[in-house]
């Protein structure tokens, strides 16, 4: 029998409330904040993410799907949200629009990684990124935001934490210093981390593996040795996210996993925490466009993982609220009364009310199961003595009331229901 592919899922009709819950909050805060929405294509260039993203790391080197085309282009599937809109804000000059440009986007995202709670090999994100300015009240906007949905959705006891790498003045001093720290321990550190010691030497605050977290709990902390630009940068943030009334703790550990990274990193994390627990991450990527052959321009962003929201909604016990829509079935008895409930349905749908004839003959105990189990909120009864009045039975299901209603006044009837 076919199955999902390993790391995908389907998403049924049954569960689509939900979602419709977490886009539609994550439009409205979005849009709420000045944000635009951006849809880029499901594939690029393979060199855009190499470029972008990073030769030297886990998301390039084992997890992105690429694959040539017929026409020998080599093509990798989007791992990431935001290269994309960077190559999307040069292709269409939207350096000429007021800056910061605002953007927002919801889409699949495709990793080759080990499924796990909360994360597919095809998962859903919604991402924001603002783009043209470099001040640090725009990467307080960005946080707020990401926080703000949240608190929209429900979810609670989440804890935001930041750091800040410094940028192309301060970083490689830093490095050398964390370099110099980790030749000490390089016995005593795991393989990964000895391949980070030479070619991503920040992953190494990031390692979950646990022989290595002595080590990280004693190496030296970035925020220490930052540049009088990217100090005053740090101090801003801070200043703004509690003008905002934003909770946050500093974490030294914090870095990201995509090269294009400058100064401020951030992640909102729930209370239930493990290796993949991290509902939102992002950060500033101020050398990210002049890397895609752009002009240099400062931007932050982040990306917020649909799948964990939900999981965690469930984890809080938080449900989708009702969507208050009415949806009738149309139950009947008799070929007569069906012909006249196929073209009731057809009238309801094109006033505006959802319906569903229920085909075939079946008992009116089986018909009004059926109802039931498509989630009908009102079904509409139709028999030879109403083909005779004129007047139809209505039944509203939640409220276990039924009154006769003149055919001609069911839909605005219905539409009053909402």
């Amino acid at each position: 029998m076919f199955r999902a592919p390993r790391g995908t899922t389907d998403i049924l009709p049954a569960d689509q409330k939900r979602w419709r819950h977490v886009t539609e909050a994550a439009r409205q805060v979005a849009e709420s904040f000045g944000y635009g929405r951006i849809d880029t294509p499901l594939f690029e260039d393979s060199k855009l993410f190499v470029r972008g993203i990073g030769e030297v790391t886990d998301i390039v080197e084992k997890e992105t799907y690429t694959f040539e085309d017929r026409g020998n282009d080599l093509l990798t599937l989007r791992p990431e949200g935001t290269a994309s809109v960077c190559r999307a804000y040069i292709e269409h000059g939207m350096h000429n629009q007021p800056q910061p440009v605002r953007l927002y986007y919801i889409c699949p995202i495709f990793r080759y990684e080990r499924p796990q709670s909360g994360r597919y090999r095809q998962h859903h994100q919604f991402g924001i990124e603002a783009i043209g300015d470099a001040s640090a009240a725009i990467d307080a906007e960005v946080i707020e935001l990401g926080w703000r949905l949240l608190e929209k959705l429900g979810l609670h006891d989440l804890a935001l934490r930041i750091n800040s790498i410094g940028d192309k003045e301060c970083r490689p001093a830093y490095v050398r210093l964390l370099q110099d720290y980790y030749d000490g321990h390089v016995n005593t550190i795991c393989e990964d981390c000895q391949r980070r010691l030479q070619k991503n030497p920040l992953r190494l605050l990031d390692c979950k593996n646990e022989q290595c977290q002595p080590v990280i709990a004693k190496a030296p902390h970035g925020v220490d040795h930052l540049c009088e630009p990217c100090r005053t940068h740090w101090d801003e943030l801070q200043t703004f996210l509690n003008a905002v009334g934003l909770p946050f703790e500093i974490d030294n550990r914090l870095v990201r996993g995509f090269d294009y990274y400058t100064r401020t990193v951030f992640e909102i994390v729930p209370p239930v925490e493990g290796s993949q627990s991290t509902i939102v991450g992002g950060g500033r990527y101020d050398g990210l466009i002049e890397e895609l052959d752009g002009n240099p321009t400062p931007g932050i962003g982040f990306g917020m993982g649909i799948e964990r929201i939900l999981v965690n909604l469930d984890r809080q016990g938080v449900e989708a609220p009702s969507e208050g829509d009415v949806k009738v079935a149309v139950l009947h008895l008799g070929a007569e009364a069906m012909n006249e409930a196929v073209r009731l349905g057809s009238e309801l749908r094109q006033g505006g009310v959802a319906a569903v004839v229920v085909a075939g003959e079946r008992s009116l105990k089986s018909q009004m199961r059926y109802a039931s189990g498509v989630g009908a909120t009102h079904v509409i009864i139709i028999g030879e003595d109403e083909l005779r009045s004129g007047e139809f039975q209505l039944r509203d299901l939640a409220a276990s009331q039924q009154s006769s209603v003149r055919r001609d006044d069911l839909v605005s009837t219905l539409l009053s229901a909402h």
